[in-house]
């Protein structure tokens, strides 16, 4: 939910076996960014984000395995003016993602190379490093 000029999120951290991170871009935008999504009023961080990635992906996480990788705060990609406070978690996808709902594409990329992808700045400056690390140490 909203709160002022900060919009609560909860995204994820995905890598694949090569090592690569998915990113989604919405609909209408240009910006990539992890999947994910606002936290409802009594819903937990995690909770938000299996339903988003339900709803985004059409695939779930396992809720368990799930690893808390921080909370953080960024200017929103897609909102001038505010502020993403979002939990960032390490999560394994159960199921193929597609781009469904406000989706519009799906990119797995190297955390280490983005190419020519503008992508937003939670995902630059907190997810990419993440997962930067997390490909490290799992390789």
């Amino acid at each position: 939910m909203s709160s002022g000029s900060k919009i609560r999120i909860a995204a994820a951290v995905v890598l694949n076996e090569h090592g690569e991170t998915l990113l989604v871009r919405k609909l209408g935008t240009s910006i990539f960014m992890q999947p994910g999504g606002k936290v409802a009023f009594g819903e937990s961080a995690v909770d938000a984000l299996a339903r988003e990635i339900a709803e985004e992906l059409g695939c779930t996480i396992d809720r368990n395995a799930a690893f808390h990788a921080g909370r953080f705060q960024a200017p929103a990609a897609n909102e001038p003016g505010w502020t993403v406070d979002a939990d960032l978690f390490v999560v394994s996808l159960l199921g193929e993602p597609h781009a469904q709902a406000e989706i519009e594409e799906i990119a797995w990329i190297l955390p280490t190379d983005v190419g020519d992808l503008v992508v937003a700045p939670l995902t630059r400056d907190f997810a990419l490093p993440i997962a930067c690390g997390t490909a490290s140490s799992t390789l």
